[in-house]
C-alpha cells in the first residue's frame, strides 16, 4: 500500500486550524468505532456516499449498476480524517488519495486501510503545498464537513480548485449559518447530546450556500447543485430540499 507522504515547509497561506487539528486528532484511536467520538460522521456517511456516487456517475457518464462504478477515476478526499469517505471511494473502484492536516488521524487511516487491504495514498499536509505539488491531478475531489474548520477559506478553496482536472468534479458539504443550525449542531449535537466534540465547531465560521457559492466562484469553480442534508426521526439522515442545517452540493471548474 502507498502510505503517502508528509509535505514540506508551508510557503503559502496556512489554512489549518491548529485547535481543531488537535481536537480531532484526539479522536483518532476510535475514529472507526460507530459509537465513538466520530459517531455523528458514521451516521451521516451513508447519504453523503450515495450522493457522491450518484453525482460522479452522472457527471462522468459511468455505469450506475457497476459494483466498482468509479473505476478509472482518480479521487482525493480533503480533510479525510481516518478514511470514512476515502475507503468507500476505493471500494467503489477509484484510485484514492486522502489529505489531512492531522498526523494522528492520518496514521489511523493508514493502519485501517492496510488492515482492509485497500491501497489508499494518505498525506499529512497543508492544502496549498499539496496543490502546488499536484496541480490538476484529480478527477473527483470530496471536501465534506471541512471548510467550516479551516483558516484562510479563500486560499483553501483556491487549493481545492487547483487540484481538479479540467472537467473534474468537486463534492462538498458543510453546515449552514442559521439559527436552526446553531440549535441543532451547537446546542443539540455538541452541548446536549455529545455527538460532536465540545468546541468542535464555531458557528460564526459556518458559510451560507450563497456565501460558499460566491467564494467557490472566486476560486474558479461553478456550483452546479446544492441540496439539503437533513435528519428526521423517521428517516435518519437523508438528502432533502431543506438546507437550513447542513447542505451538500457539487461544483465544476468554471
Amino acid at each position: 500500500m502507498d502510505t503517502g507522504t508528509t509535505t514540506g515547509p508551508v510557503t503559502g497561506p496556512t489554512t489549518g486550524n491548529s485547535a481543531n487539528i488537535a481536537l480531532f486528532g484526539a479522536l483518532a484511536a476510535d475514529w472507526w468505532d460507530p459509537d465513538g467520538g466520530s459517531k455523528l460522521l458514521h451516521r451521516v456517511n451513508p447519504p453523503r456516499l450515495a450522493y457522491i456516487r450518484a453525482a460522479a456517475v452522472r457527471h462522468f457518464r459511468l455505469d450506475p449498476k457497476a459494483r466498482r462504478a468509479l473505476a478509472g477515476l482518480r479521487a482525493l478526499d480533503i480533510g479525510c480524517g481516518a478514511g470514512l469517505v476515502a475507503e468507500p471511494l476505493a471500494r467503489m473502484g477509484a484510485e484514492v488519495s486522502g489529505l489531512d492536516a492531522g498526523e494522528q488521524v492520518i496514521r489511523a487511516g493508514r493502519a485501517h486501510a492496510e488492515a482492509q487491504g485497500l491501497a489508499i495514498s494518505y498525506t499529512v499536509g497543508e492544502i496549498t503545498e499539496f496543490a502546488a505539488a499536484n496541480p490538476a491531478r484529480f478527477d473527483l475531489v470530496t471536501c465534506l464537513e471541512v471548510v467550516e474548520h479551516v483558516n484562510e477559506v479563500d486560499a483553501f478553496l483556491r487549493g481545492v480548485a487547483a487540484l481538479l482536472k479540467p472537467g473534474g468534479l468537486l463534492l462538498f458539504s458543510t453546515p449552514n449559518r442559521t439559527a436552526k443550525s446553531w440549535l441543532a449542531l451547537i446546542m443539540g449535537a455538541e452541548k446536549l447530546l455529545k455527538l460532536i466534540p465540545d468546541g468542535g465547531h464555531d458557528w460564526n465560521r459556518f458559510l451560507t450556500p450563497a456565501e460558499l457559492t460566491a467564494r467557490l466562484a472566486a476560486a474558479g469553480l461553478r456550483v452546479e447543485a446544492i441540496d439539503g442534508l437533513s435528519w428526521s426521526p423517521a428517516r435518519g439522515f437523508h438528502i432533502s430540499a431543506d438546507t437550513a442545517v447542513n447542505y451538500i452540493g457539487s461544483a465544476v471548474p468554471a
